[in-house]
């Protein structure tokens, strides 16, 4: 299959200068798989074109994961070693942009143990996490992404490789507005304004709480922060004043609840990719603000395991807000992939929230933000609840209660 290289560099380009943003002087560093080897190029002149001061790269490998985890010793995985801790304390030094590149298989870890996948992961997330935190609000960042052969069967299984990888090629592009002789960098600027001017109605609404309804189960109500603010689209780092995208693509408007208030089951409408396997048909169920249950037709015990990877785990980081005319949800199928997936319609996410979304937020230590109601946890897991019929409504601090969505997407 040959896609054009001018297109390609298209989307480099835009990935550099409108999602990351970088700027003259700064590092960059570029996670992307062996297999996309020439697109990293791509990315490396552009963002030296960019003014980039050095591109360190971040290899990632499906195969050589699923060999480790086949064959090395839980212990063996789970240890950070000193070599690879002082790359994130440089990173808290260098402040790098950085640009994740997604095109894993879904499938990459299928059938292999998922309390050995959870329990390494939660070993070495737990020694991320202080430098992750460290960076929060002073760096930019980007997630895209570029099809892989075994990623684009699993979305068209019934189509040669040929003509999936094709196929999720072009919904890819659509959904980053580069196609149809559009100029992405104008459409992305017209998404903003508009992820914009909701976020201002939604935030002169000063909800205490939302209420969601579903034929399909859902009967869910959650608590906000007061003062807390909907963003969507963009953000700023605070350090140079660099605007950026931090997905491409992006429908979203989202905020953090208030940690540890919630009530009720929450049922999802797509399966989730969590560590290279699939968790499907799962539903969720909370008391007193954390999960208490859970229930999956595939993932059963992967989905407790990620629901106890820590105190904070079973709380919800987020609520986010997608109508189901978006374009991700207008390509007609699913990705088995967060990004685009969390994209087509209204989600969650259990464990970390975003401390940005308060005022001055990213001032802010990560103890002050638990205190301000901000959820902490080393995991932050996005699950859809988009169902069709969806319903949401706010209720203000004046008792009104207000439509918010009505049958999946914006009741005005």
């Amino acid at each position: 299959m040959q896609i054009h290289e001018k297109k390609l560099q298209e989307y480099a380009r835009l990935i550099v200068r409108t999602g990351a943003n970088v700027q003259p002087g700064q590092i960059v560093q570029l996670s992307i798989s062996v297999e996309q080897h020439a697109f990293a190029a791509m990315l490396t002149e552009e963002a030296y074109r960019a003014g980039a001061k050095k591109v360190n790269m971040n290899w990632l490998s499906d195969r050589q994961d699923r060999l480790h985890y086949t064959y090395a010793e839980e212990d063996v995985l789970s240890e950070t070693l000193p070599w690879e801790e002082e790359k994130l304390r440089q990173m808290t030094e260098d402040l790098p942009v950085r640009i994740f590149i997604e095109s894993e298989d879904p499938d990459a870890l299928a059938g292999l143990d998922p309390e050995k996948i959870s329990h390494v992961m939660q070993k070495r997330s737990a020694v991320v996490k202080p430098y992750r935190d460290a960076i929060d609000g002073k760096h930019q960042w980007c997630i895209a992404a570029l099809p892989s052969e075994s990623w684009a069967k699993k979305c068209f299984p019934e189509s040669s490789s040929e003509e999936a990888l094709s196929k999720l090629y072009e919904a890819i592009f659509r959904t980053v507005r580069i196609y149809g002789g559009l100029d992405p960098v104008a459409a992305w600027k017209m998404r903003v304004d508009t992820i914009t001017e909701k976020c201002a109605w939604l935030n002169a609404q000063e909800f205490v709480s939302l209420h969601y309804s579903s034929q399909n189960g859902t009967d869910f109500t959650v608590s906000l922060i007061p003062g807390a603010s909907w963003v969507g689209a963009g953000s700023v780092n605070e350090e140079n004043g660099a605007f950026y995208i931090p997905n491409m693509p992006t429908e979203e408007i989202f905020t953090s609840p208030l940690a540890g208030h919630c009530e009720g089951t929450l049922v999802a409408v797509k399966p989730l990719s969590w560590n290279g396997q699939l968790i499907e048909n799962f539903s969720i169920h909370f008391e007193n603000g954390r999960a208490v249950s859970c229930s999956a037709e595939k993932g059963q015990t992967l989905l407790e395991k990620m629901i106890q990877m820590d105190d904070g785990a079973a709380m919800l980081g987020e609520v986010a807000l997608v109508p189901k005319e978006s374009p991700v949800n207008r390509c007609g199928f699913l990705f088995y992939n967060t990004l685009f997936d969390e994209n087509a319609c209204c989600h969650f996410a259990l464990g970390h929230g975003f401390k940005e979304v308060l005022p001055n937020g990213n001032s802010l230590s990560s103890e002050e933000a638990t205190q301000n109601g901000i959820n902490d946890s080393i995991i932050h897991v996005d699950f859809m609840v988009g169902a069709e019929d969806l319903t949401i409504r706010g209720l203000r601090a004046d008792g009104i209660s207000v439509p918010i969505f009505e049958n999946g997407t914006w009741a005005e």
